[in-house]
């Protein structure tokens, strides 16, 4: 037989090459699409779990930049462009329903501002219909306030796993939430600060700013009344306006005090703590002072050490804190009412009232940290590194001098008496309180909310926020009960009086706190009170003297003494039982273990360790 052989002409080479070509194209395209479906269904689920995450930055603009590229379909895998367009011309009702569905099921974070009034927020979370949470984000992008909900410790006497967080709003520290989850201990802290902040908001129903869905017209020929324009401007201006209030405050109570002449020398280096409440601006505790002691560490605990004025407002706030503390605890009901002080349901410490604000006003510029250049810049592969490190470290005090830790003066100087910076001391006084240790025993932490400087030659508080802030901005989790790190609010505002250096010849010290009857005047190199003598000549005398010993009413052996006053009207045996004033400042374990923490913390992120004070200085007693 013979086979027939069948010869492929030209046509039908085209024909089979273009039904291969056609197959891989379908081939092709059918990937495609099971791509597409698979990267689309893979957006969704990261949208659904963006709308979860309150992410101030990413959360909402990333799911927003995926429905875009979804819509325009940017997402191709494979190189067939004319698979791609016609799946996008052949599905422009799906992607748009996707989208659609997308917006629908998608809420935004707690960044995305409300198109409500504060006042209709409020409303609502009072009739139940909004988380507290929710309520304190949305006030945040409504209302010019910083917020934060801060991890702190629960004690060691609360049974089971608990955890603590509190809200701080504008530097204030309000009550602490726990729960045993954390989502349950947030929403019982946000519970808690709406407690005490939703009233100060309505005091201020004036000034919430009403929102509307539409935007102000513009003016054409009438001018538009500000109000209309900056509905914040208000509430901002209520800032202002305290600001203004304490100067005066303070301007007032210095004039009052210092009218003699040969005190008002000594004014240009006062600090002051004013107390607000719902009456008003008080005054209640006063230092000047810019110097140490010259003489060594005393076993008496009947010197002075540190007059600067910081230092010795602090002290004297002290004295005003021991003065209501005796109050509260007195037998009669008149004067326990006009204390300062309620009794904590959580605890077995007193706090103070919660309408009561304290602020702090300088003079000065504290000396230290807060002081560095304003153009320094955190550059490690910089030559001068170590630049940063000596300016943002802890300072030392020392002959009138302020150096770094890092220092080597500092082996030098083993006889001689040195101190912690004021800035330093700042510091810690934020994080621990400014009650100290003795007064732990008896009261929760107390906090300043606001630093005011009035220095005329300081032009701006980087420095300051910086050294207060954030060095220590996270320790709070690391804090025992009742202990934050509180966020001052740091402004600069006019000098309530003039601060001419070389104006005062005098190394003296003076100070006062709400209830005395006169000032008491320091020698800040002798650590004593000024006599009536040859000396008065050259510096005024005190018109306050505790005795023959001339020992200052802001020594250590005068605050334990007022200590054990406390100790035995609160009948706290175990405290009058105390053999000297370092046993009674080493009971107070939960304070003792923060500033541990505190300069444990220092220490680790490189800022230096902390001065240890003389053992002889603290080892007295009554």
């Amino acid at each position: 037989m013979v086979s027939k052989r069948f010869h492929r002409g030209p046509l039908s080479l085209v024909f089979h090459s273009l039904l291969q070509l056609l197959l891989i194209t379908l081939t092709r395209c059918v990937q495609s699409v099971a791509a597409q479906k698979s990267q689309r269904t893979h957006l969704i689920r990261v949208i659904s779990r963006e709308r979860w995450k309150p992410r101030r930055d990413s959360g909402p603009r990333r799911a927003r930049s995926c429905l875009r590229m979804i819509s325009n379909g940017s997402f191709r895998v494979s190189r067939a462009t004319n698979s791609a367009q016609s799946l996008r011309k052949d599905a422009p009702v799906t992607s748009e329903v996707s989208e659609e569905r997308a917006k629908s099921k998608f809420k935004p974070g707690f960044n995305v501002k409300p198109n409500v009034s504060a006042q209709t927020l409020i409303e609502r979370y009072k009739q139940g219909a909004t988380h507290a949470v929710t309520l304190l984000y949305q006030l945040n992008q409504i209302l010019p306030f910083n917020l934060e909900l801060k991890e702190t410790v629960t004690s060691d006497n609360i049974p089971g796993s608990y955890f603590a967080f509190c809200a701080v709003i504008d530097g204030v520290k309000y009550k602490t939430g726990m729960g045993i989850t954390k989502k349950e201990a947030r929403l019982k802290a946000a519970e808690l600060a709406l407690q005490d902040f939703l009233p100060s908001l309505e005091s201020l129903k004036c000034s919430l700013p009403e929102l509307s869905g539409v935007p102000p017209p513009l003016p054409v020929k009438e001018e538009v009344p500000t109000s209309d324009t900056r509905p914040f401007r208000a509430f901002c201006d209520g800032k202002n306006s305290v600001n203004q209030q304490l100067i005066h405050a303070v301007r007032d109570k210095l004039t009052k005090l210092m009218s003699s002449q040969e005190f008002s020398a000594c004014s240009g280096t006062t600090a002051a703590f004013i107390m607000q409440t719902s009456s008003g601006f008080e005054v209640v505790a006063l230092g000047t002072g810019d110097c140490n002691t010259k003489e060594s560490a005393s076993s008496s605990g009947r010197l002075v050490h540190d007059s600067h004025a910081v230092v010795t407002a602090r002290r004297s706030l002290m004295r005003f804190l021991y003065r209501h503390l005796l109050m509260f605890y007195s037998k009669t009901t008149n004067l326990t009412k006009k204390s300062i002080f309620h009794q904590n349901s959580n605890s077995n410490l007193l706090a103070l009232k919660s309408d009561i604000i304290l602020h702090l006003y300088v003079n000065q510029l504290p000396k230290g940290a807060a002081r560095m250049p304003s153009m320094l810049r955190l550059s490690p592969f910089s030559m001068h590194a170590w630049e940063v490190r000596n300016d943002m470290g802890l300072h030392l005090s020392m002959e009138g001098k302020i150096i770094s830790v890092f220092s080597s003066r500092i082996d030098d100087s083993a006889s001689k008496l040195i101190s912690m910076s004021t800035t330093d001391k700042i510091t810690q006084w934020q994080v621990l309180g400014y009650q100290g240790a003795l007064l732990s025993h008896f009261i929760e932490p107390v906090y300043v909310q606001s630093i005011l400087i009035g220095d005329s030659s300081c032009s701006q508080t980087r420095g300051m926020e910086i050294a207060i802030i954030q060095r220590v901005e996270d320790i709070t989790p690391q804090l025992p009960m009742f202990f934050c790190m509180i966020r001052p609010r740091i402004s600069l505002v006019p000098s309530v009086a003039p601060d001419i250096i070389g104006s005062s010849p005098w190394t003296c010290s003076i100070n006062w706190s709400e209830g005395d009857c006169s000032l008491e005047v320091v020698d800040s190199l002798e650590g004593r009170t000024i006599e009536d003598c040859l000396l008065s000549l050259i510096m005024p005398s005190s018109p306050f003297k505790s005795g023959p010993a001339l020992a200052s009413r802001l020594c250590k052996a005068a605050m334990l003494h007022r200590f054990r006053l406390v100790a035995k009207e609160a009948q706290r045996q175990d405290l009058l039982s105390t053999s000297s004033y370092r046993e009674a400042k080493n009971m107070a374990k939960p304070y003792q273990e923060g500033k541990k923490k505190l300069r444990t913390y220092l220490s680790q992120c490189g800022f230096g360790s902390w001065l240890a004070k003389p053992a002889v200085s603290d080892n007295f007693s009554m």
